[in-house]
């Protein structure tokens, strides 16, 4: 394998996108209130680890250790909107380098840069960047764990492959689906086990110009020695995720009810979704599909990690509820390296293994290949402006569902009174009223209501806490534990002129007997009602 360019113009290839992606990442963090999934991971990462840790047994055990990596941080820089979101920031700039590591690896220094440049401007990218759950992560794991494949087929150690099973077993401790990933390191590590791993740079001698007793691709030592690496590698970081393969698929029915079967159009709509832009996905698809041509054999591993992870989830989902978009985000920028490819033009021809240095080129000698392909990220950025502001506007999915959390806790802080209460319409749902509430009502009203007493959530009998779960259980016999309330503020999903109305069940029975509406306030997605019991 040549050598890559200079030590400034190596740096610049992998540092200017980690630093757009960085940046773009903290424009606009705390704009966009959390939604109900980063309100999931700050109630689970909030807690004291031997509750976090029972909460995993119950439900969310796949996330689980993204809740105790949150929970380190959070004790650290506290749990604002910024300081929740901020390691996503970080490790999706971590991808966007690694992203360019490879491309640079593969098909040359411009062709890397290029792929960097144009993950780091999706909105896809600031998307999930500024999401307070594991997304980013995944997606620096699984950049990271085929970086340490290529690199432990070229040169096979222990010390590489150990590095290799550690990303394998941070990819999956991220998120199980993203074990898909090995799916397309196992064929490419057939395929280059046998031809050697394509790279930029002279070709390795053939048979006959090598010194006698060495080993090459085509060579059974040579095969072997990197399969047996690759099989123990991902054996060992199996054996390592059993534990929560079983508990995960114990939670499988209740985490995903929510989930519709998979169906054609959703393949089709994909590229939109991850890109958070249809405009820019089919732009990317385009960029990818001309890269996958042009790259040829370069373009094995990268095209192998965005269709075989799509593919494997897409047919499990027809049987198994399993189809989350945003769960296959880490496809992404194996997309965004044949865009990357099709965008820097022609590279050298590939080589199978380091011979003899190639000459350090200054990094102005980079410059040259990249312009019209900097014009095209500069265009597709253009493009995504629109949704750029779009994702930091509401993070709901969908967009059209938002639920303004933060006005609902605004509404109450503006009004309550000592010994006001609060109720919650539904309650067993994933909207998560009551966390959000929670959440913005002490940031809302300031030091008065986070020092004193706040409206006492009146039908709980066992708190989130103690039934180590996310949800309350409330009272049975709901008109017993409103006795000696006078005042209470509903809050209830949705838009409506009379929130009361809405509630259904014993709950709505015994609130509508006893209290009447003195105040109706809607917001997206949610309305207030301040109720006041009947004279």
């Amino acid at each position: 394998m040549g050598r890559m360019p200079g030590p400034t113009a190596g740096l610049v290839v992998w540092a200017v996108p980690l630093l757009v992606t960085l940046i773009a990442g903290c424009w606009g963090i705390s704009r966009a209130q959390p939604w109900r999934d980063e309100l999931a991971t700050w109630s689970a990462a909030t807690r004291p680890v031997g509750d976090l840790f029972r909460l995993t047994r119950t439900v969310d055990a796949a996330t689980g250790p993204y809740y105790l990596v949150v929970h380190g941080w959070t004790g650290v820089f506290g749990d604002s909107v910024a300081a929740l979101r901020l390691p996503s920031v970080l490790a999706m700039a971590g991808a966007a380098g690694l992203t360019a590591v490879l491309g640079r690896r593969l098909s040359g220094a411009p062709a890397g840069l290029l792929a960097g440049l144009l993950f780091a401007v999706l909105p896809g990218t600031s998307r999930y960047a500024q999401e307070a759950r594991p997304y980013a992560l995944v997606t620096l794991l699984a950049m990271l764990a085929t970086v340490l494949l290529v690199r432990a087929l070229d040169r096979p150690g222990r010390r590489r492959w150990a590095g290799y099973a550690a990303a394998v077993a941070g990819l999956g401790l991220a998120h199980l689906l993203a074990l898909g990933l090995l799916a397309a390191h196992a064929v490419a590590v057939l395929t280059f086990a046998a031809w050697g791993p394509p790279t930029t740079g002279p070709p390795r001698p053939a048979a006959a110009d090598r010194r006698p007793g060495t080993d090459g691709p085509g060579d059974r030592r040579w095969w072997g020695r990197r399969l047996r690496g690759w099989v123990l590698a991902v054996a060992t970081a199996v054996v390592v995720l059993v534990p929560l393969l079983v508990t995960a698929q114990r939670q499988r029915s209740h985490q995903l009810d929510w989930v519709a079967a998979a169906r054609l159009a959703d393949l089709a709509a994909l590229p939109g979704a991850l890109a958070q832009s249809g405009v820019v996905g089919g732009v990317l698809v385009g960029l990818a599909a001309l890269g996958a041509t042009r790259s040829g054999w370069r373009g094995l591993l990268p095209g192998l990690c965005v269709l075989l992870p799509v593919l494997l989830v897409f047919v499990a989902a027809l049987a198994v509820p399993l189809w989350v978009p945003r769960y296959l985000f880490f496809t992404v920028p194996f997309a965004c390296l044949l865009a990357g490819a099709a965008l820097a033009g022609p590279v050298p021809p590939a080589g199978r293994a380091r011979t003899r240095p190639a000459r350090t080129r200054p990094p102005r000698a980079l410059a040259r290949p990249v312009g019209a392909g900097l014009a095209v990220v500069a265009f597709t950025a253009l493009l995504g402006l629109p949704d750029q502001a779009a994702v930091r506007h509401s993070h709901g999915w969908p967009r059209s569902a938002t639920v303004d959390y933060r006005g609902a806790a605004a509404v109450i802080a503006a009004g309550q009174r000592p010994g006001d209460a609060v109720v919650y319409s539904p309650r067993d749902g994933w909207l998560f009223l009551d966390l959000g509430i929670d959440y913005h009502l002490p940031r809302t009203a300031g030091d008065r209501v986070a020092d004193g007493p706040r409206p006492r959530d009146v039908l709980v009998t066992e708190g989130r806490r103690d039934r180590a779960d996310l949800w309350v259980r409330e009272c049975d016999r709901p008109a017993g534990c409103l006795t000696g309330v006078d005042r209470i503020w509903l809050v209830v999903a949705g838009r409506h002129d009379d929130p009361l109305a809405a509630v259904p069940g014993g709950k709505g029975d015994a609130l509508r007997a006893r209290f009447t509406v003195a105040q109706v306030h809607t917001r997206p997605g949610v309305s207030v009602a301040l109720l006041t019991r009947r004279q």
